[in-house]
């Protein structure tokens, strides 16, 4: 069961981080998470009612609006690194969220053994060469690579936090119900501030309607993904769940490669393997 959720919420996580890139070439990046978090809030509020979700509220909740905070940081980062790009060397990078749960095994006495060692070596090896020249001279923004760190930072904490955030199905709706209002309330709030200060909240032309289904998808994919990384991580190793889980970077550069026929440099893509590879050996060691 725990491999079968983990490779679910991999799976939903890179069509989530690939639809959410592509808009964000489109659409200010604060408006897609404000408008594809909110579809999920209505959608998880029905469920809620549906399932009397709202009888397990508890302490618990706190580390669901803790993910709230922090989730909107990281989806913000997340979509404006990708629409600089490259998806299939940003993407990759972002897998280094995996590093939070043992940052936090350490915190509580663990002690790195030679395969994590040799996975961060290989993890700082890979982030310099995804953002070095290629063969034709062109170079990752380096606002790209910080961005996409951030978001890993914060997308490896919404992973420790939400699995704490209940201990059953029910209870994981609720929590996942009050992540998403936190999500809004953070997001709307700095699109207010955003927009205040100048900056455009919709396209000349408008909200793109059109849009609103994938907006729609992105929302629900990402609700998905999380509580299905919950149930695989609360029945059975964090471990074998947070490797598997940390494979939906993959999703999303063949999803960007196969549709949007983005290529990479030998030198990047040898630099996102590596970041990759680090990532599986940070987890497994």
């Amino acid at each position: 069961m725990t491999a079968l959720f983990a490779l679910a919420a991999s799976l939903l996580w890179g069509l989530a981080d690939f639809g959410g890139g592509l808009l964000t070439r489109r659409l200010p990046a604060l408006t897609v998470v404000v408008v594809s978090q909110t579809v999920a809030v209505v959608v998880l509020g029905a469920v809620v009612v549906a399932t009397g979700g709202w009888t397990e509220a508890g302490p618990r909740l706190w580390f669901a609006v803790a993910a709230g905070v922090v989730g909107p940081i990281a989806m913000l980062s997340f979509y404006q690194a990708l629409a600089l790009g490259p998806m299939g060397v940003v993407s990759p990078l972002c897998s280094l969220s995996v590093a939070v749960p043992v940052a936090v095994g350490l915190t509580l006495g663990e002690r790195p053994g030679a395969l994590q060692l040799g996975g961060i070596a290989a993890a700082v090896v890979g982030v310099v060469l995804a953002s070095g020249p290629g063969a034709g001279g062109t170079r990752v923004r380096r606002r790209a690579i910080a961005l996409t760190l951030v978001a890993a930072l914060g997308f490896g904490a919404v992973m420790a936090l939400i699995s704490q955030a209940s201990t059953g199905v029910t209870g994981l709706f609720l929590a996942l119900f009050v992540q998403r209002v936190v999500n809004v309330a953070v997001g709307g709030t700095a699109l207010y501030v955003s927009v205040r200060r100048g900056a455009a909240a919709l396209p000349e032309g408008g909200f793109p309607w059109r849009a609103l289904p994938t907006l729609g998808f992105v929302g629900l994919a990402d609700v998905a993904a999380n509580g299905t990384y919950a149930i695989a991580a609360q029945n059975g190793p964090v471990t074998v769940a947070a490797v598997l889980a940390s494979l939906f970077p993959v999703v999303t550069a063949l999803a960007a490669r196969f549709v949007l026929d983005e290529r990479l440099r030998g030198i990047q893509a040898v630099g996102a393997g590596l970041a990759l590879a680090g990532t599986l050996l940070l987890a497994t060691g």
